[in-house]
Order: structure tokens, then C-alpha cells, then sequence
């Protein structure tokens, strides 16, 4: 370790000017345990810390009392978890005049330094220090926090932005309880465009005005090269990209590897099934897709069953010119869904397919008792379309004896009851920005 870089890095971050930072509904409280935010890449983890920052000296915390690191800087990139220490050593040296005071660590990926979680527990645990962290990788950051870290740490997920994030991101002022014609025409055409765009910060912004393929593309390689080839030193890329481009179109469907894999092999490419299986492991890891299981009592019938997925930012789909509408809403629904679950360890977050094919998207269940049920379909106009999703939202209703079930469309709404069971249809954005 250089020590005069590693000063000059303190240093450089004591004067440092954060950019302006917009509110997400996400907070980094104050707490005993090490905050850690987990997330894909450039979906906004590290201004959520500089916004704690920014808090944090708000309330009078000097800034000499806050170190931030970020383990994918140059400047960081050899060092050892051995020699974290050493560098809160080099801090208290350049302030001593707070080496009595609380100290603030903020670390960008650390998983990126091997056995980085033994170096935080001491600092936890022997100095009493506050720590904030955020990864890009889901399975690292969440096993080496359940082990070194158990007890000691809460995770958060940080997805690309919600609706209501959106709306504030682009400026949009509404009183939610207070929605007039003029304000849902305005709202639904937003939310047209947030079906178009996606979630990610900087295309929001319109920083990338005129350039949003090109970002997409930034960020898919981005995750494919630092998050995959890279760390898994994955040499088969062809065999990668191939499986990535059989996900996006399978989008919100069932998606079977065993099926893909014999895909893979009549395209004449030369790949193992365990090398496919571990490849869609690590997309899963680095957040670009997720996999839903279906719905089952048994744990083991759950784990085995075939996933539906859905991908970490509906961006990536214009990368591919799908429009397909009702998967981008599915896909959006889902995230929510996500959002408003994870946290919660007794909430479970499913499909349900019954034994004669009829599906309902989502399910949310507590302890295997399913408490509500979600069909997602971008218009019932079309009588046939309306029917298959009613009835199959009837026949999951009545499995879970549900009283009410709801049908999440572009725009329709109202309700409907059939034999005791309330179907309540409610225009997605809406249902996105109230909640429940």
C-alpha cells in the first residue's frame, strides 16, 4: 500500500462537491448494524451515500469524521482486506483531532477485495465504527454479510427507479389523493414513457439525450464484462451473450435452461449443461435478471419448478426492439412487487399455475399462506383475453380463499364481483404511485 496516495486520496475526498441529489424512496437510517445496499449497476447505490453524507453533516457530523472508499477506484484496486485498517490508521493520522469521535466508513463494492468482510467485522466490532456499504453482486454480498457479518448487518435492494420516482425525477408534482382528468391524462402519458424508457437515473435525466441505445449497451457491457467475464473469468462469452438474448425474449414467460440448453447446442455451440446452469446463476448475481418460482406448499416442488423472468430494468429490452407492451408491464409489476417485499422476510414473492395451465402472475404469501393475488394484462378489451385472466384469477381466489383479487391494466379500471369474489381493476400507474 502507498501510504502518500492513499493520503491524497483522504484528503481529495474531504473537499470534495457532491452533485445535486434527487430524493429516491430509499434511506439509509441511522443504525447499530452495517447498512448494506445491494443492487445492479449505475441504479443510483452510491448517491444514496452521498445523500447519508450529506445528512449526516447535516446533523453536525464533521466531515473529518467520514472516510469514503470506493474498491473499484485505481487508486484502491490492490489493496488487501489486511490493509483496510491501515488506512483508517492514515485518516486518524491526517485528524487526530477526531480520533476520539465516531467514526463513518462508506465502502462502494467491496466485494471486489478478497475476504473484505473479515477486515469490516473488526472494524465493527473493535472500534464501533459506522458502516455503510453497497455491492453489485447479490449472492456474494448476501453470503459473506450471513456469515462474517451475521447479526451485524441490514440489507437493502436498490433496483432502478419506481413510478413515483420517475414522476419526481422528471419534475412531476401531484397530490395523490387528489387526481383529476387532466392530471391522470398527464400521469398516463408519463407512464407511456417510463413503459419506453425504463428506470435507470441518468436516462431519466435525459443525460444521455438522443443516446439511450448506446447507454443500454454501456450497461449490458458493463455487467457482462466487470460483473461476469471478468469475476467468474467466464472464456465462453459467445455462449453468454447467446443465453442473454434468449432471456430478454423470454421476458415475463416461463423459461426453461434445460430447453435453452439443447437450444444452445443445436445452434452448433459447444457448452455443458452445468456451465449453462451456472451462466444464468451469475445473471441472477450481477441483478440483470430475476427468476420467479411457482407458488407450491412444498419448498422442494418450489425450488425445482420452472422460473418465469423478468429483468432488472425493462431498458435493456429496446436494446433487442421488443415492445411487447404487456411484458414491459408485467416486468415493471414486478420490480414493485419486489420492492414492497423484500424487506420483509415472511413475505414471499411467487407465480401460481394451476394443474390445468391456468396462470395468475403474482402471488404474495406469508408463512405459505397466500394473502393476495395479481393478474397483470395490459387492456381486457378483447373478450377472450378478459375471460382467461378472470378465470384464472377466480380459480386461484378460490384455492387460497381469497375475497378479493385485482387485474393491474395500462388503464382501465373499475370492479366486478363473481359468486362472493371482488375483482378490482386498477390502471397501473395509479396502483404504482398510491401502493396496497
Amino acid at each position: 500500500m502507498n501510504k502518500e496516495i492513499i493520503r491524497q486520496y483522504l484528503l481529495d475526498f474531504q473537499g470534495k462537491k457532491f452533485p445535486k441529489i434527487i430524493d429516491r424512496d430509499i434511506s439509509l437510517p441511522d443504525s447499530p448494524k452495517v447498512r448494506t445496499l445491494i443492487g445492479g449497476r449505475r441504479t443510483g447505490k452510491t448517491y444514496l451515500l452521498y445523500k447519508k453524507i450529506l445528512e449526516l453533516e447535516a446533523k453536525g457530523i464533521d466531515r473529518k469524521q467520514i472516510i469514503y472508499l470506493n474498491f473499484e477506484n485505481p487508486v484502491l484496486d490492490t489493496i488487501s482486506y489486511k490493509e483496510i485498517k491501515g488506512i483508517i490508521d492514515i485518516h486518524w493520522s491526517l485528524f487526530p483531532e477526531v480520533m476520539d469521535r465516531r467514526l463513518y466508513l462508506f465502502i462502494d463494492e467491496p466485494q471486489v477485495i478478497e475476504k473484505w468482510e473479515r477486515a469490516i467485522r473488526a472494524l465493527y466490532d473493535d472500534y464501533g465504527i459506522a458502516i455503510f456499504l453497497t455491492g453489485s453482486s447479490s449472492r456474494l454480498l448476501s453470503r459473506e454479510v450471513a456469515s462474517s457479518l451475521r447479526g451485524r448487518a441490514i440489507t437493502t435492494i436498490v433496483l432502478p427507479l419506481s413510478f413515483r420516482e420517475f414522476l419526481r425525477f422528471e419534475g412531476v408534482k401531484y397530490d395523490v389523493d387528489r387526481i383529476d382528468s387532466k392530471m391522470q391524462a398527464k400521469l398516463l402519458n408519463y407512464f407511456d414513457k417510463y413503459m419506453q424508457l425504463g428506470g435507470y437515473p441518468e436516462i431519466v435525466l435525459g443525460k444521455a439525450r438522443g443516446e439511450e441505445v448506446r447507454v443500454w449497451q454501456d450497461y449490458l457491457d458493463l455487467t457482462l464484462y466487470r460483473d461476469l467475464i471478468e469475476r467468474y473469468h467466464i472464456k465462453n462469452t459467445e455462449v453468454l451473450r447467446t443465453l442473454i438474448d434468449l432471456i430478454v425474449s423470454s421476458t415475463a414467460r416461463e423459461f426453461s435452461l434445460n430447453k435453452h440448453y439443447h437450444s444452445l447446442k443445436s445452434r452448433g455451440l459447444r457448452v455443458g449443461k452445468e456451465t449453462v446452469y451456472e451462466y444464468f446463476s451469475h445473471l441472477i448475481d450481477s441483478f440483470f435478471v430475476f427468476a420467479l418460482k411457482r407458488f407450491s406448499y412444498s419448498r422442494r416442488t418450489e425450488s425445482l419448478s420452472l422460473p418465469k423472468v423478468y429483468l432488472g430494468d425493462i431498458g435493456f429490452l429496446n436494446l433487442y426492439s421488443i415492445r411487447n407492451l404487456g411484458a414491459r408491464l408485467e416486468n415493471i409489476v414486478y420490480l414493485e412487487l419486489l420492492r414492497r417485499t423484500y424487506d420483509n422476510p415472511l413475505l414471499h414473492l411467487n407465480y401460481w399455475k394451476s394443474e390445468r395451465g391456468y396462470e395468475v402472475d403474482f402471488v404474495i404469501s406469508e408463512n405459505k399462506r397466500v394473502k393476495r393475488a395479481f393478474q397483470v394484462s395490459l387492456t381486457l378489451e378483447d373478450a377472450k383475453t378478459r375471460e382467461r385472466e378472470i378465470r384464472a384469477l377466480l380459480l386461484c381466489m378460490q384455492e387460497f380463499n381469497l375475497k378479493q383479487g385485482i387485474i393491474l391494466t395500462r388503464e382501465e379500471e373499475g370492479e366486478e364481483r363473481i359468486n362472493n369474489k371482488m375483482i378490482n381493476l386498477i390502471p397501473c400507474w395509479k396502483w404504482l404511485i398510491k401502493g396496497g
